[in-house]
């Protein structure tokens, strides 16, 4: 996202976490003076004012984002992914900041674990201040996607790495699917976001999945090694299948092609509306999930690897 943005010929572009070996790495990789580092924690407010003074979009991004992590530390995740983000929204309102884009997951539809419980929880605190502040001159939206392939975290750096090492691939069920993504298809949709964006809105991308074995095997094959695997079982607080937009999220809906649009619910606490009025069209909608969106095979996905400049990096390291 820096360097779309410094690429695009921003004039200054303010990296605010509380990493500083990332930072450091970051600012020597891009050595360009337009790049602000600012150490803090979207948990401590005062950090984050002090980082917002004169910016005039934000991209929220910090997040506890491990399902395993997250459900043996639940309020590590409610501190960061809750209260942080708040903090960054009323931050950001206070210093008149033109648009913030909260980066959301797809684990937050139909949530099981903490992290997607706690992502879930960060879209309705941004909708809750678009609801509550129609004058507000800084307009909040979400984003909502899936896996990104080869990001940190992604499972596609393990298999690379199992397979050079010559070892099994371990997987937690081969029936699981997951939706894939490329990074830039990820950064489009939150520039997207920054330009259409209404307050309190949620884009979500559309993408195809496969399964997580189709997955393995694709990795193997695109590094023309033959794939032994090794089912572990499923971790803590994983689903089968992930969904990206629920029926009572496209009921609201607009298809603006590669995306949805989910206009935020503007009802007021005038609960008449609640129970005395419903809507048909909801119950003739499915989720969009990764079992129902386009599955990719083998081949598929093999093609999707290949075009990606990180899956080649990473094969190109030792």
């Amino acid at each position: 996202m820096v360097r779309r943005l410094l690429a695009a010929g921003a004039e200054e572009v303010r990296v605010f976490s509380r990493d500083e070996l990332k930072q450091h790495d970051l600012r020597v990789a891009l050595d360009d003076p337009r790049v602000r580092f600012h150490i803090g924690d979207v948990r401590d407010r005062d950090s984050v004012d002090r980082a917002m003074r004169g910016a005039e979009l934000v991209f929220h991004a910090a997040a506890l984002k491990q399902v395993p992590s997250c459900e043996f530390f639940p309020m590590e995740a409610v501190q960061t992914n809750v209260i942080g983000s708040h903090n960054v929204i009323e931050s950001a309102d206070a210093h008149g900041v033109r648009s913030v884009v909260c980066l959301g997951t797809d684990k937050a539809a139909y949530p099981v674990n903490a992290m997607g419980m706690s992502k879930g929880l960060m879209e309705k605190v941004a909708q809750a201040f678009a609801r509550n502040n129609p004058g507000s001159a800084t307009t909040v939206s979400t984003v909502r996607y899936g896996n990104v392939m080869c990001s940190r975290g992604s499972v596609i750096p393990l298999f690379v790495e199992q397979l050079k090492r010559r070892r099994p691939l371990t997987l937690t069920d081969p029936d699981m699917t997951r939706f894939l993504m490329s990074l830039d298809e990820a950064v489009l949709l939150v520039e997207h976001a920054f330009t259409h964006a209404a307050p309190g809105d949620l884009f979500i991308r559309k993408a195809p999945a496969s399964t997580v074995e189709v997955l393995a095997r694709a990795v193997a094959k695109a590094m023309g090694v033959e794939a032994e695997l090794q089912v572990i079982g499923t971790r803590h607080g994983e689903k089968l299948y992930e969904t990206l937009a629920t029926r009572e999220e496209l009921a609201r809906s607009q298809d603006v092609g590669e995306y949805f649009r989910v206009s935020v619910d503007a009802r007021d606490l005038n609960y008449g509306q609640y129970f005395d009025e419903g809507d048909e069209h909801e119950s003739e909608i499915d989720d969009y999930h990764s079992h129902n969106t386009e599955r990719l095979d083998v081949d598929g996905v093999v093609e999707l690897l290949n075009g990606l400049p990180a899956f080649r990096a990473l094969l190109a390291t030792s």
